[in-house]
């Protein structure tokens, strides 16, 4: 069973309030009211003196399980939203695995999901170590990404993307090796893409339709993620968002019957929408702050522009030097 051994995050300190990002942006006032007042948007998390491989490399340093154990890892996954993150003859993901000593694995690229790849990256990292048969083997993902344009930091009548980053170390299963000490078994994974939204950004007449299947689809993907891993909504503990806005939350909760405040949308106001970085962000704050108790049952929630929408089931398992909640 796909394991999450442990996972690293890298918020930047320095913050951005988003209503300096207007002019930027192109937002008038009015829109802007809109991101602040009713999507809960405050600032964004910003790097401005560190490239991707910097901020990947970061993430990656924060992961407990990794440091001694780089000869295990045998895959190396870039999960990005965006197809071009650099120039031509620059490779952040291969500087980044350079950087940790990873230069021995398999460095490659998921971005067919967009903003949902990191889920998809780690069920396909669990995958590739199950088929080769080695317990002790390890794959790492990093995700999250500079916003390098005003193309690549907004999305119109959405959110408003900061530079936050995590890694992810995945094993086949949490038996053998580093992996027996900790692990969050991943107990499904549940996905659907819905290609005739796949225009970006959607034409007028796209729009319309595509709001309305938005709850409606990432609903059902929830319920089937739930429902695969024998559980019920009640059954979670918390969930861990993609964190677009605070409006599509409550809109999916009051069609769920699910409580907002089961979901954990403390990084909206702080960061903004940290590409596939969020749900992992999010995991190694709520384990920082004791909001996971071992054996709890929880959700990690993404969409992405294309239009993929995935959930994925987790049973958490403390770190070994982790106090219990």
């Amino acid at each position: 069973m796909t394991t999450l051994v442990d996972v690293g995050a890298h918020v930047p300190a320095t913050r951005v309030p988003i209503r300096d990002l207007a002019d930027e942006l192109g937002l008038d006032h009015l829109e802007l009211g809109v991101f602040e007042r009713f999507f809960g948007l405050r600032e964004v998390c910003t790097a401005p003196d560190e490239s991707l491989t910097d901020l990947l490399v970061a993430a990656a340093r924060a992961v407990p399980g990794l440091a001694g154990n780089e000869h295990r890892v045998r895959y190396v996954l870039g999960a990005r939203t965006i197809a071009t993150v650099a120039p031509v003859g620059v490779n952040p993901l291969h500087d980044a695995a350079d950087r940790l000593g990873l230069d021995h694995a398999v460095v490659w690229t998921l971005t067919q999901h967009a903003c949902a790849s990191a889920l998809l990256a780690v069920d396909v990292a669990g995958r590739l170590l199950a088929a080769d048969g080695d317990p002790d083997a390890l794959a790492l993902v990093l995700t999250g990404e500079k916003a390098f344009s005003p193309g690549s930091r907004l999305i119109e009548g959405t959110t408003i993307m900061g530079e936050g980053t995590a890694a992810v170390l995945v094993a086949a299963d949490a038996t053998g090796g580093v992996a027996a000490r900790a692990g969050s078994p991943v107990l499904s994974y549940a996905t659907r893409t819905l290609g005739e939204y796949h225009q970006v950004p959607l034409p007028e007449d796209l729009a319309g339709p595509f709001g309305v299947a938005y709850t409606e689809v990432l609903a059902e993907v929830v319920v089937e993620a739930v429902e695969r891993a024998g559980l019920t909504l009640d059954d979670l503990a918390l969930v861990l968002p993609h964190n677009v806005n605070r409006v599509s939350w409550r809109r999916l909760c009051s069609r769920l019957g699910l409580p907002i405040a089961r979901v954990r949308l403390d990084d909206v106001p702080v960061t903004g929408h940290c590409f596939g970085a969020d749900s992992f962000i999010g995991y190694a704050a709520a384990r920082a702050e004791g909001r996971l108790r071992p054996g709890d049952p929880f959700l990690m929630v993404a969409v992405g522009l294309g239009a993929t929408f995935s959930a994925m089931v987790l049973r958490y398992a403390p770190h070994e030097t982790e106090e219990p909640a």
